[in-house]
């Protein structure tokens, strides 16, 4: 009877222990980011104010990036793939969004293998309406944001019937109609900011 008990009490440890690693791990993950009570959105379609980054008349995409984030480093091989696709087409760039600590500009080109801008600026996640990590913003060449919001309903970016910022960076090169998104694809998931925690 009393080893009936241990075992018993030892599975359900076990039971806790698998639970609490798979809520830190993945499904805290997929829960939205609050929204900031002092958040101001910025709609698509208006006018976005990129002067820093800017520099000629490419469509550009910002890849909104915290090392520590585990959901941004889970995309770096889909963003480097993009860079890679994309990078004749499109001016990319990345936004580093972590007051924790210092990483200079060769460390995050390094971790997306690109010599892309590297900027370490809150504002520009300010002026797209962005408030996680990671978030792609898409702006047209007439500076209008054209797409902000997540790049696959999973955390690794390996559905390709979910790569939404891929879609969205398609339709605008082939100037077709802006696709329309479900709520998985526009709402925030990942790292809150300022902190970048979840």
């Amino acid at each position: 009877m009393r080893r009936k008990i241990l075992v018993g009490l030892w599975i359900s440890l076990l039971f806790c222990a698998i639970s609490f690693l798979f809520w830190q791990n993945e499904i805290k993950y997929t829960l939205p980011t609050p929204i900031p009570q002092n958040f101001h959105q910025i709609a698509i379609g208006n006018k976005v104010d990129l002067k820093c980054c800017i520099t000629d008349n490419r469509p550009v995409f910002i890849h909104f990036f915290n090392p520590d984030c585990p959901c941004s480093r889970f995309n770096i091989p889909h963003v480097s793939g993009l860079i890679k696709k994309y990078g004749d087409r499109i001016n990319f760039k990345i936004v580093v969004l972590n007051k924790k600590k210092n990483f200079t500009i060769e460390e995050i080109q390094k971790k997306f293998d690109a010599k892309i801008p590297v900027y370490f600026d809150e504002s520009i996640a300010k002026n797209c309406g962005v408030f996680s990590t990671p978030q792609a913003v898409i702006v047209d060449p007439s500076h209008n944001l054209y797409y902000r919001g997540n790049y696959n309903k999973t955390r690794y970016c390996t559905n390709a019937d979910s790569n939404y910022a891929q879609m969205a960076l398609e339709s605008l090169l082939k100037q077709t109609k802006t696709p329309s998104f479900d709520a998985l694809a526009l709402r925030a998931y990942g790292c809150s900011l300022p902190k970048c925690s979840k």
